[in-house]
């Protein structure tokens, strides 16, 4: 049985499984366990701001969003996103899932990395942005409290040393295709024309992030 915290679990269907299955069996623990607390993140930060979302389609999307990082899925040019978005389409349309519904699960698999935007979009999209933020960069580790975070990290736990080894298994999931790293292209003309810019770090924001280990 899964965790239940705040009347959130993971949807008890035949889809959510063969999601649960199909991802355990093809990221590593770290990316399975991350992607998991990522759910729960995002079904508990739709909970307390209010929204109505439909879990199963936030379970796709958390559960897909860093699938583009394992080489099945990884392609030669196109963004880790892009590719974790398409395997998730294809995953879904031999399931039966509405047009409509793949479409939200790709936007929000896509546009995970891209903050500022999602969170103006379909609650499924602004969500799953929300778990990754919370797991990866804890940006909103003060929203959940002691009890929350303490059950969602006992249900899939966080590894020794976490914040290195995600970092780590985003290098091994894009060394491959630096070209489609080309970053938010507002920083470039900010630095263009101010030399004492100096852009945000993803990285340096994880090792500084309220999350221990």
């Amino acid at each position: 049985m899964s965790l239940i915290i705040e009347g959130v679990s993971i949807p008890d269907s035949g889809l959510a499984r063969a999601i649960t299955e199909v991802v355990r069996d093809t990221e590593s623990p770290l990316l399975f366990h991350h992607s998991s607390r990522v759910f729960y993140w995002g079904a508990l930060s739709g909970k307390h701001r209010g929204l109505a979302f439909d879990l199963e389609l936030l379970y796709a999307g958390a559960m897909f969003h860093d699938m583009g990082l394992v080489h099945q899925h990884s392609s030669h040019d196109e963004r880790f996103e892009v590719d974790g978005a398409n395997a998730a389409r294809d995953f879904l349309r031999g399931y039966g899932i509405a047009q409509s519904d793949i479409d939200t699960v790709w936007t929000a698999i896509a546009l995970h990395t891209t903050p500022g935007i999602p969170k103006h979009m379909h609650p499924v999209v602004a969500l799953v942005t929300a778990g990754v933020e919370m797991d990866v960069l804890g940006l909103t580790y003060p929203e959940y409290d002691e009890a929350e975070r303490h059950a969602v990290v006992h249900a899939h736990p966080r590894t020794t040393h976490f914040k290195e080894h995600i970092i780590q298994a985003f290098y091994d999931g894009i060394k491959h295709k630096p070209d489609t790293t080309f970053g938010n292209v507002k920083a470039d003309v900010i630095a263009d024309k101010e030399p004492t810019f100096k852009r945000g770090n993803f990285c340096s924001v994880i090792r500084g992030s309220a999350w221990a280990g």
